[in-house]
């Protein structure tokens, strides 16, 4: 029996080793193949960090759609219920597919900046004159520096996203299976605080923007 785990956990690390490289090996063809088209690190980190600027403008539209279209439905008033309910739904489902291309966008950012990071050092490691190294390092060391500034950002309002699509989504839900003016009287206080977590969201989306406008700065031209 220890012969058989012994063996099945080798047999997992060596998996575990395979798939690694598997991914070290594609991020290289990735690089390399990018490069030939004259895309660097730096260029793809910066179209990155720009595509997600412009993904959390977007959003910070979209999520604020989707509260006024429920807030317009507990303030109904004799209007097209089933209407409306289908707006919000319409809404939601924008809200939560903008999540996501956020969420995909900030680990392609992730991997391609630290990436770029480790290249950066060993290449600084390389240079004969002295003053360089120091210039380089400076530069190197103020980029980093505002990364994590950036990442915190960005991770921040990626968390502050959660909570607001699973309030909205219980509410399409609920919705749907209570479409009547009574019971979308009663959803009055719990719009309220999906109001409120709608706004801390935004703040912390424009926080990011502003965090990805001064990180872009800092990176080698």
């Amino acid at each position: 029996m220890r012969e058989t785990k012994g063996h099945g956990a080798r047999g997992g690390y060596i998996i575990l080793v395979l798939a690694v490289f598997m991914l070290s090996a594609c991020s290289t063809v990735y690089y390399s193949t990018m490069e030939k088209f004259g895309k660097y690190k730096r260029d793809l980190l910066r179209d990155n960090v720009t595509e997600l600027r412009e993904d959390q403008i977007e959003a910070t539209e979209e999520f604020k759609d989707a509260l006024t279209r429920l807030q317009e439905l507990t303030n109904y008033d004799g209007g097209k219920l089933q209407e409306v309910y289908e707006q919000l739904k319409d809404d939601y489902e924008d809200c939560s597919d903008r999540a996501e291309a956020i969420r995909d966008r900030i680990r392609k950012i992730d991997t391609i900046a630290n990436d770029l990071f480790e290249e950066w050092e060993n290449e600084i490691g390389t240079m004969s004159n002295p003053e360089f190294r120091r210039r380089s390092r400076q530069k190197l060391v103020a980029s980093r520096n505002r990364y994590r500034k950036f990442y915190r950002a960005m991770k921040r309002s990626e968390e502050k996203m959660e909570p607001v699509l699973t309030a909205l989504h219980d509410h399409v839900l609920y919705l749907k299976h209570n479409l009547n003016a009574s019971t979308i009287a009663g959803l009055r206080g719990e719009v309220g605080r999906v109001g409120l977590d709608v706004q801390s969201l935004i703040r912390d989306m424009r926080a990011s923007i502003a965090e990805a406008d001064a990180f872009i700065k800092t990176l080698p031209e």
